[in-house]
């Protein structure tokens, strides 16, 4: 089929959700089923569907990743890498975006209904983790007819999903590419994520997590938690610069509690925006799937042994300022694929914004990935 007829196959398009029998072995040893899915596909599969590219999403992100969003209406949320002229471009690629499991977007998580309750899983969801994630992503593929990728391509926990895909499926996966990510989550960064689920769990409202039959949800709590965890997606540089230590549509501090300088008010507005469109249990559950994250600890603590013999090939970028996973993580991904005798590019970008770069207007990221998808290609 040509990439630039109309969809004519049901399966295809826009807001699209697919109930998948399964079912999915966890790697909590569960099993788990039936699982639906939200996805959107944009352009068309070739003949010997070879052009299909898989997005995945970070922690907070959803399928919508180059359309507007239903619940903020906002543009997609990569619209600045995927679309008309971009290096992922509907016109090449078939491009398939989907909610991760355990999120809130449509895809099986806490806030669905447990099919033989009728009621929300709530904390009877399973716990996850990213191998569990990626499985249901293959699930999907099958579902869609997608044998083989083209490349895999995800920016911080879609990154984590990136990098895990040849791990588990090292037949399906033409080339990976690995933005501002890690090959296990630190201490530092399980300790950021339990003080955001401490701060939901203490949350009156949160009522072990049975709060769906009132809609009164952990609002409180789930918006400190976003605003604990936004400090660490910018960097000390790009902070000062947007904010200093300006004070908030005033002249002289107030001697309270308001939000005299800016960045409280940034936080802030961050925190109650983010309880509009996102679950407080879907936020625990994926954050728990990202502190359980070690590629190395399934292949007997060796990284390089998880892409032994792999034909796979990867391309890392990190940023300068990004300090949640910082340059030296990808370094160590890339020491690991050199040991397994992979095919690994790899490139330190200069950004003023922290992890969030891989989200903003950062060109150099743009002709990194142009180049080596085309590069593949040719």
């Amino acid at each position: 089929m040509s990439s630039s007829e109309a969809p004519s196959d049901s399966r295809f398009g826009r807001s699209r959700t697919v109930r998948l029998n399964g079912p999915l072995m966890l790697d909590s040893g569960l099993s788990f089923g039936p699982i639906d899915i939200a996805y959107e596909t944009y352009g068309q599969p070739d003949a010997d569907g070879g052009n299909a590219i898989l997005i995945c999403h970070a922690l907070t992100g959803d399928q919508f990743v180059a359309s507007r969003h239903p619940v903020t209406g906002k543009p997609g949320w990569w619209t600045r890498l995927v679309g008309e002229g971009l290096p992922v471009d509907p016109a090449r690629h078939f491009i398939i975006c989907a909610n991760v499991l355990g999120s809130c977007m449509g895809s099986s998580g806490p806030a669905a209904v447990d099919p033989a309750s009728g009621a929300p899983f709530g904390m009877r969801f399973p716990v996850i983790t990213i191998r569990d994630m990626v499985r249901a992503q293959a699930m999907l593929l099958d579902h869609l007819g997608v044998r083989r990728l083209r490349a895999v391509i995800g920016g911080s926990m879609g990154g984590m999903q990136a990098l895990s895909w040849p791990s588990v499926y090292p037949e399906r996966v033409e080339a990976a590419i690995v933005i501002a990510s890690t090959a296990r989550h630190s201490a530092q960064n399980i300790a950021f994520h339990e003080v955001g689920r401490q701060a939901i769990m203490a949350d009156p409202r949160w009522r072990g997590g049975e709060y769906y039959a009132d809609g009164n949800a952990p609002t409180a709590g789930l918006a400190v938690a976003r605003m604990a965890a936004h400090i660490t997606y910018l960097s000390e540089a790009g902070l000062t610069e947007k904010f200093g230590r300006r004070l908030q549509g005033r002249d002289a501090k107030t001697f309270g509690f308001d939000a005299d300088f800016q960045v409280e008010s940034y936080l802030r507005h961050q925190g109650i925006s983010f309880v509009e469109r996102f679950d407080a249990n879907s936020y625990l559950y994926i954050t728990r799937a990202m502190d359980y994250y070690d590629i190395a600890e399934d292949h007997g603590g060796s990284l390089a042994n998880a892409f032994a013999g792999t034909r796979t090939r990867f391309c890392l970028v990190s940023f300068d300022t990004d300090w949640l996973y910082p340059t030296a993580e990808s370094r160590v991904i890339v020491h690991a694929l050199n040991a397994a005798g992979a095919q690994a590019s790899f490139v330190e970008l200069s950004s003023p914004f922290g992890h969030d770069a891989f989200l903003l207007d950062v060109p150099e990221l743009n002709r990194v990935v142009d180049g080596f998808l085309k590069g593949g290609e040719a």
